[in-house]
């Protein structure tokens, strides 16, 4: 392992390290002075990312088996995503930061509603250049055996790389027998159709299985989910640098 390895991952433990005491000790400015301390905070690999909370508003996405619309849990995932890696020295752009839908103030139908949001969420993620997206949801399916968290990639080798760190950070720290694997996200997902950024698109989970529907709506488990994801991407580096080894892929 080079020292440069070595460095980053001594790095990323730390940033962890200073998230769990910001957690503990929120109210604390002796604790967070402390982290200060302790953490160099991270640079972005040059690379912007953008933090999509998938629907919002009128758009509620799919609804669990409790009644909770999944558009307020990716909400609270990128929320903690932001607060961490803010934490970490990065500064994502937050598609949205409330429950709201992105669309023109003349959609007047829920259809139109929807096309325009993901009009115009295009447009955002397109206007900023060297961008990354990372988009949260949540999965559902007819049968509720069907549980774990599965991360998605927009065409390329960047996105495929990124979703495979991502899958494999959730793997090893959050859900061992999860042994799920990235997948191409499908053509008929419109904003990834239509982005031209590397991107990765992660279902957190199925609201439709009932243990998992009842962690996804746990607070402690979305900041799990969020630190495997903010640790992933502090160790995506070599990604954006062109050293992506051939045995990521």
């Amino acid at each position: 392992m080079t020292m440069k390895k070595t460095a980053r991952k001594k790095y990323i433990a730390l940033c962890l390290l200073a998230a769990g005491l910001l957690g503990r000790f929120w109210y604390s400015k002796q604790a967070l002075q402390k982290v200060k301390e302790t953490v160099s905070f991270a640079q972005s690999f040059g690379q912007q990312l953008i933090l999509d909370a998938g629907h919002g508003g009128e758009d509620g996405g799919a609804v669990s088996i409790t009644g909770v619309p999944e558009s307020s849990i990716n909400l609270s995932v990128v929320l903690k995503l932001d607060q961490l890696l803010g934490f970490c020295g990065v500064s994502p752009i937050l598609l949205r930061d409330s429950d709201i839908s992105l669309h023109d103030p003349q959609a007047d139908t829920l259809r139109k509603k929807k096309v325009s949001d993901l009009h115009n969420r295009v447009a955002a993620i397109e206007s900023v250049t060297d961008s990354v997206v990372i988009s949260i949801h949540q999965n559902t399916f007819s049968n509720p055996a069907y549980h774990g968290a599965q991360v998605f990639f927009r065409q390329g080798a960047e996105s495929q790389a990124l979703a495979l760190v991502v899958q494999n950070t959730i793997h090893e720290s959050l859900d061992l027998s999860n042994n799920r694997t990235p997948a191409k996200i499908p053509d008929s997902v419109y904003l990834m159709k239509h982005i031209t950024r590397p991107a990765i698109l992660v279902e957190c989970g199925f609201l439709s299985n009932p243990e998992e529907e009842a962690k996804l709506r746990e607070s402690s488990y979305q900041t799990q989910l969020a630190l495997c994801v903010v640790s992933a991407w502090l160790n995506s580096g070599e990604i954006w640098t062109g050293e992506i080894g051939s045995g990521m892929l």
